[in-house]
């Protein structure tokens, strides 16, 4: 594996398997054609044809919309169809601080294809004049990357939170980063990638933040999703990153821009320029 396998992994989708996903006259997603035998009986929310899905003409508000959704996707996921729940309401945008059109339960978001949100803190140690991060392991009960490596902290983006404040709420949960700390953590990069898997397509923008974290300062987990944290090198972070299948796909990207930030990879690796190109990629335009 190289740097651009680990780009490529994550930018892999099709969408000849899919039809557009509206809401009024706008796309805001993919759903794939196999999803839609689930809808087809809930004739009174949604509209599905040849060309897209939608919903019914009568449900024209944001809070209709929703409402007629939500037993829908309960009842789905009561049958094993959405095969896991969050309880935490997403708003769907077509982009980022929009008003949201849309607000579902965050584990259906991949079904409809739409694009979603999340934070990725690095938690970055200077010990003895050289940068360390932390690296967590996430939980083996974890229904999804169980036993894999992860940023120190990272977490969706719910409705109804600023960007910085769901920082801090996932830095404690997490990490038990005491608040005046995880406050200073500064947005250093915004990365796109759009990846489908078993329940579709996914749309994502990771906001990527870095907080220097005190020397003598320890993680510890409260939320029981990470199993434990280790402290590594930048030469660790690079090594793994490149030569092995340790993290979780989408924290690879998270991870390679650090390493070109920091000038771990540079313009005397030899694809270099590919790299760039297609870790800042634009995101998927519908």
């Amino acid at each position: 594996m190289s740097y651009l396998d680990r780009i490529r992994q994550c930018n892999q989708y099709d969408l000849e398997r899919c039809i557009p996903f509206y809401i009024e006259d706008e796309q805001l997603g993919w759903t794939e054609k196999s999803f839609l035998k689930h809808l087809e009986i809930h004739d009174d929310v949604f509209n599905i044809s040849d060309q897209k899905l939608s919903f019914h003409e009568s449900l024209d508000t944001v809070e209709a919309r929703s409402d007629a959704i939500q037993p829908v996707l309960w009842a789905l996921h009561q049958q094993g169809v959405i095969d896991t729940w969050v309880d935490e309401l997403y708003p769907i945008v077509k982009a980022f601080e929009e008003k949201p059109r849309l607000l579902i339960e965050r584990a259906s978001t991949h079904y409809f294809g739409v694009k979603s949100f999340g934070v990725h803190i690095n938690g970055l140690v200077d010990k003895d004049g050289e940068t360390h991060i932390w690296i967590a392991k996430r939980a083996l009960d974890k229904p999804f990357w169980p036993g894999m490596l992860d940023q120190v902290v990272a977490g969706g983006q719910p409705f109804g939170i600023s960007l910085i404040d769901n920082v801090v709420k996932e830095c404690q949960e997490e990490a038990d980063i005491p608040l005046e700390i995880a406050r200073k953590a500064e947005l250093t990069a915004e990365l796109h990638y759009c990846s489908q898997g078993s329940r579709g397509i996914n749309p994502d923008t990771l906001y990527v933040y870095d907080l220097w974290l005190p020397e003598d300062f320890v993680p510890r987990n409260t939320d029981g999703e990470v199993e434990s944290f280790e402290l590594w090198s930048l030469h660790q972070l690079r090594e793994r990153t490149e030569n092995t299948a340790v993290f979780k796909d989408n924290c690879n990207l998270v991870n390679i821009d650090l390493l070109i930030r920091l000038g771990m990879i540079d313009e005397k690796h030899k694809d270099y320029g590919q790299i760039k190109n297609e870790l800042y990629a634009q995101a998927l335009v519908f």
